[in-house]
């Protein structure tokens, strides 16, 4: 029943289902079960994820130059982008860990759920073929590759806000997500940055990291206006 909930998730349905499985399968667990891990998924993964994004990028993005297209994938195929993928869709919910790995650690590390990402898109590939593991890919980097254009070769809004607000001694700034509105297909999420206790700026965005750096432009603007 849980693995059908991740299908209705990720937006797909597995012939199967092992191989959904697998992909959810971390090495803690493999080696105490004595099945198999999502090791060699994820090495798949990878390589389809960065093929995928890179195709996107290269047709989406015709004008940039290829050393921009190169610091846009950099960019966006990454582990903190994959845990972001894997926290929108809940992954860490379906993950099979040994008790090595939950005793050692209170919160599953962002590696390994990151790292589950690139098994299921492997598994997907393996499952469906291409078209189905594409659409996966682009459905949910597209953004972040939009919002990483925008940005080649400059520091983004959250890097420049922390560096002006740091010229005035020691901060402590904190992005809150403060609200999710829309069905899971269509999520809009609201984020307020926050300076040692004050409320600067709210922002909202498709995924957390676009509403946590609208917050972050907004705080520019209205530092610039007083």
């Amino acid at each position: 029943m849980e693995l059908e909930e991740l299908e209705q998730e990720i937006g797909y349905v597995f012939n199967n289902k092992q191989l959904l499985q697998t992909a959810l399968t971390h090495t803690s667990y493999a080696y105490e079960k004595k099945v198999e891990s999502n090791e060699k998924l994820e090495f798949l993964g990878d390589s389809i994820l960065e093929f995928v994004s890179s195709e996107y990028i290269y047709e989406k993005y015709s004008d940039l130059k290829e050393g921009e297209m190169t610091k846009v994938r950099a960019t966006v195929v990454c582990e903190q982008s994959l845990y972001e993928v894997a926290g929108k869709h809940n992954f860490s919910k379906y993950l099979n860990l040994g008790k090595s790995e939950k005793q050692c650690r209170k919160e599953v590390r962002p590696a390994i759920i990151a790292d589950s990402v690139e098994a299921v898109i492997a598994a997907i590939f393996l499952d469906g073929g291409l078209e189905p593991v594409k659409k996966f890919i682009i459905e949910n980097l597209k953004e972040p590759i939009e919002i990483a254009t925008k940005n080649i070769g400059q520091k983004d809004y959250k890097t420049v806000l922390q560096e002006i607000l740091q010229k005035k001694g020691s901060v402590n700034i904190e992005y809150k997500i403060i609200k999710e509105v829309g069905p899971d297909h269509d999520k809009k999420f609201y984020s307020e940055v926050i300076y040692n206790n004050k409320i600067l700026a709210v922002g909202d965005g498709k995924s957390k990291k676009a509403a946590e750096m609208e917050a972050a432009r907004i705080a520019l603007e209205n530092m610039k206006k007083r």
